[in-house]
């Protein structure tokens, strides 16, 4: 079994290359889904096929033949290049309008969100080393101020982590770029600082630099991003992959923010206990000198 492709990019390669070797009918499906990449990635399973015209199953050999478990593995890839090429939200929209020849109302929409960020919240204990939690803990506890890095959809996990680590008296500094200032605020970072970076598909240049400045100067680094594939597990101490929800190309966000606000309080709880743990010292030693004649 070849490795499959991991990207969209690699697909549509492999599938020029080995386009030669495939029955006529593999040939005719392989065609219909580089000619109609946004169908592919929005539409089932079954109404793929009837707008191939070909069976579900000749789906499903296409996929097997290019080292795909299944087909809705390789239809992973024609979703995230819809999502990566398709930054718009109004682009998106047609797309999927498009594609199902659908208009969802906005209790649908509600609806669909809810439930796949239920399934997603669900998932995420299961998915997340408690060794890995307790390392980036302990990394957060031992820096004197913690930076935290997250460009464009990531801003916003990143901005509720800087608020979340100021409420359990943490020194955090959100790595915003505000006024094109991203390499005076990386500068900032000192040798007892730590860095947080979260980063999702197409992975932001921006995040990318802080990490590599992170790594030259020695700083740890904790990373939350969406794959092992990503470019920033290479410099990473600590690295959480969280799968977001994803609903007809839009991702969501609400693992990630699960993720930091259990990191924060797990934070807070162990600075609140190393305060009882320093005040009951002191006590003692206050008692043992009271007691010496």
């Amino acid at each position: 079994m070849p490795q499959p492709p991991q990207s969209y990019r690699e697909l549509e390669t492999l599938i020029t290359a080995e386009y030669a070797t495939l029955s006529k009918r593999l040939q005719q499906t392989a065609r219909f889904m580089l000619d109609h990449p946004q169908e592919v990635a929005l539409a089932t399973v079954a109404k793929i096929a009837e707008q191939a015209d070909v069976t579900p199953s000749t789906l499903i050999r296409l996929a097997n033949s290019l080292g795909f478990k299944g087909f809705s593995e390789m239809q992973q890839l024609f979703r995230s290049r819809l999502v990566d090429e398709l930054p718009n939200y109004t682009e998106r929209i047609r797309a999927v309008r498009s594609a199902t020849g659908e208009t969802p109302d906005s209790t649908q929409l509600l609806w669909e969100f809810a439930d796949a960020n239920r399934t997603v919240l669900e998932q995420l204990p299961s998915r997340i080393d408690p060794e890995s939690l307790e390392k980036a803990l302990d990394i957060f506890e031992q820096a004197h101020a913690i930076h935290v890095m997250g460009a464009r959809r990531s801003f916003v996990v990143a901005s509720y982590m800087t608020y979340a680590l100021a409420h359990v008296d943490k020194p955090a500094l959100l790595v915003s770029g505000l006024g094109g200032m991203y390499g005076e605020q990386l500068r900032a970072m000192g040798q007892q600082d730590a860095l947080l970076t979260i980063s999702f598909s197409p992975y932001a240049e921006e995040s990318q630099q802080a990490c590599v400045d992170a790594q030259q100067r020695g700083i740890p680094i904790v990373v939350i991003t969406d794959s092992l594939l990503s470019p920033l597990t290479h410099f990473a101490d600590v690295v959480f992959i969280v799968n977001e929800a994803e609903v007809k190309s839009f991702r969501g966000l609400t693992a990630s923010l699960c993720l930091t606000q259990a990191l924060a309080i797990g934070l807070g709880v162990r600075q609140d206990k190393a305060r009882d743990k320093a005040s009951g010292k002191a006590q003692t030693r206050g008692s043992s000198a009271k007691r010496k004649p």
